[in-house]
């Protein structure tokens, strides 16, 4: 699943716990993989920063960067 698919999918059981009448046990199956999902886009976004800097760096120089 790429990023695009992580977040909708996020969003997808945001709603389904705040609009459906869920049990307590799906409830918390559904907070369990929505908090899996946040932390592999946290880190995908840490990843895309981690590059984008080093490109930056790349280009104008680390001097620059201060």
């Amino acid at each position: 699943m790429n990023l695009d698919e992580k977040l909708l999918k996020l969003k997808e059981i945001a709603e389904k716990i705040e609009n459906e009448n869920v049990s307590l046990e799906e409830g918390i199956k559904l907070f369990e993989e929505g908090g899996q999902i946040a932390k592999e886009c946290y880190t995908a976004l840490n990843e895309a920063k981690g590059k984008i800097m080093q490109i930056k760096k790349d280009f104008v120089g680390e001097e620059e960067m201060k």
